[in-house]
């Protein structure tokens, strides 16, 4: 009994430190979609509100009812020390999946997606710690009232697709040092960036079946303030808006568990599903988008107008900062897409398997012993 008593102990133990390790690996429920998100839309970046701030890309979150919307990128105050992976949809088994962003000590895999203003695919130009104080590169950052600068050339060649993978997405691998980034101790998104979303789903206008791909609030200074002279506009859509071709309760995808971030869902399968309408792409992006620049936690610089958006790109001058300038690694994090609407996991019931029979002595008077049942 004993010896039962501590292998039932010991395989709870085995348990609980899987859960553990499941969540170090991130191995989470998320948002998928049967439809492509549109092209990042063209935009410039608000000036920076001051030291501290770091910048988080815009992207397309999903809600069921009315699809794809904008959530604006914004300057958020960053946890010292740490730096924003922007989260990414991914294609894998005919759909398309979130993988949410996080705070970490190093830049993890976003997908290759070029979003702009430091992140152009890979790792992240627009800055670095030293020691309590960030430093910005002026040559892909809006910097003009913080003084802790340098300058550094960034070329990025020019893509606006807004997936990872499957037809038309952007073909990228991780490297070994995202790879090592994803197995680092992460901390979930900031309650001012989930307020951001949440304000920005509640917007009409955000949504790309109103705005086409080319939102009204495409960037602003400061989380969840959509108004004032902080509010960017798109410049333009990414690329031609194509309407899905199915409603957003048709498209939605089932939950089911997120990549991890070191193996993207086939990266190179650029097979559609039967239900797949034609989704959103740019000819001219089929290549891989990785960044040239240097790595300071590893976009575009400035271009001969002095303003730099997520998608175009630019050669900076090292001594020029740019007037105007797009999702985005303390505690342990799940990559659970932190986009709202979630899904939680759906609870699984399994039959609890039988433990071996066991031979057991029976009363003197008992018949001969078959089949142990219990």
């Amino acid at each position: 009994m004993k010896m039962h008593r501590s292998a039932r102990w010991l395989v709870f133990a085995v348990m609980m430190l899987s859960l553990t390790a499941a969540s170090f690996a991130q191995i989470v429920v998320g948002i998928s979609v049967r439809v492509a998100p549109p092209a990042l839309p063209v935009y410039t970046q608000p000036i920076c509100p001051g030291p501290g701030h770091m910048w988080t890309p815009g992207y397309w979150a999903w809600n069921d009812d009315a699809g794809y919307y904008w959530v604006p990128g914004t300057w958020v105050v960053a946890p010292v020390g740490l730096l924003w992976t922007p989260g990414y949809w991914g294609w894998s088994d005919g759909v398309y999946g979130w993988h949410a962003g996080y705070w970490g000590p190093h830049i993890g895999f976003y997908g290759g997606v070029n979003y702009g203003f430091g992140y152009g695919g890979v790792g992240f130009a627009g800055g670095e710690w030293r020691g309590r104080f960030f430093y910005y590169n002026r040559s892909v950052t809006n910097i003009t009232n913080v003084t802790t600068v340098y300058n550094k050339t960034v070329i990025v060649n020019e893509n606006h697709v807004a997936f990872n993978g499957g037809e038309g997405g952007v073909v990228a691998r991780p490297t070994h040092e995202e790879e090592r980034a994803e197995h680092e101790h992460h901390t979930e998104r900031l309650a001012a960036q989930t307020r951001h979303e949440h304000m920005a789903s509640q917007n009409k206008q955000n949504f790309a079946s109103e705005n086409h791909g080319r939102p009204a609030i495409a960037a602003t200074a400061k989380p969840g303030e959509f108004k004032g002279k902080g509010v960017v506009a798109a410049k333009s859509a990414g690329a031609p808006y194509k309407a899905p071709a199915m409603s957003p309760k048709q498209a939605r995808g089932p939950s089911t568990p997120a990549k991890h971030a070191s193996a993207p869902a086939n990266a190179n399968n650029k097979s559609k599903p039967a239900s797949q309408p034609s989704t959103p792409s740019n000819k001219n992006n089929t290549a891989s988008n990785k960044s040239n620049g240097s790595h300071p936690n590893n976009m575009s610089s400035n271009n001969a107008q002095n303003t730099a958006h997520p998608n175009e790109t630019h050669a900076a001058k090292a001594s020029a900062p740019p007037s105007n300038s797009s999702h985005p690694a303390s505690q342990p994090h799940q990559s659970a897409p932190k986009s709202n609407p979630t899904l939680n996991p759906v609870a699984q019931h399994q039959s609890t398997p039988k433990p071996a029979p066991q031979q057991q002595n029976g009363p003197k008077a008992a018949p001969k012993p078959g089949k142990g049942r219990q």
